[in-house]
Formats: structure tokens, sequence, C-alpha cells
């Protein structure tokens, strides 16, 4: 025996709204009328930068001292 919650969510069908048995909310047509705006794909970034970004999340995060910070810094390639 399968038991199916009574509602469902259906995200590719009409937006992030929930999916009634086969009826329509005013949510799901309004959703399914305006469909949102993809978010733009963000620009490359260079090894560099995912570097030099990684090494201020950790001194961020206390893992690392500011001299560390700094040491390991001047080695990321510019």
């Amino acid at each position: 025996m399968l038991l199916v919650p009574k509602q469902l969510l259906r995200v590719g069908m009409t937006g992030d709204v929930p999916y009634y048995g086969g009826r329509l909310t005013p949510a799901q047509a309004y959703a399914a009328s305006h469909p949102r705006p993809r978010p733009a794909a963000p620009a490359p970034r260079t090894r560099a930068d995912q570097q030099r970004a990684a090494l201020r999340h950790l001194l961020d995060t206390g893992v690392i001292t500011p001299e560390e910070h700094e040491r390991f810094v001047a080695r990321v390639a510019p």
C-alpha cells in the first residue's frame, strides 16, 4: 500500500507552490503565468581569486592568524 500525502510539492510544474490533486490554486495559477527570472551566472573566477577567498574565510573563522593569512596570500599567484 502506497501512502501519498494530500499536498505534493511540484516545483517543476508551477513554481514553488503546493499541488492539490489536479486543481490549481490562485497561487499556482499566478506562478504558472509569472515565471521567476533565472539568476545570472556568476562571472568565472580565477584560481587565485578562489584561493584568496578561501584564505579570507579561514581568517574570518579563526582557523588561521592574520600573520599566517598574510604569508599565505603572498604565496598565491597574482
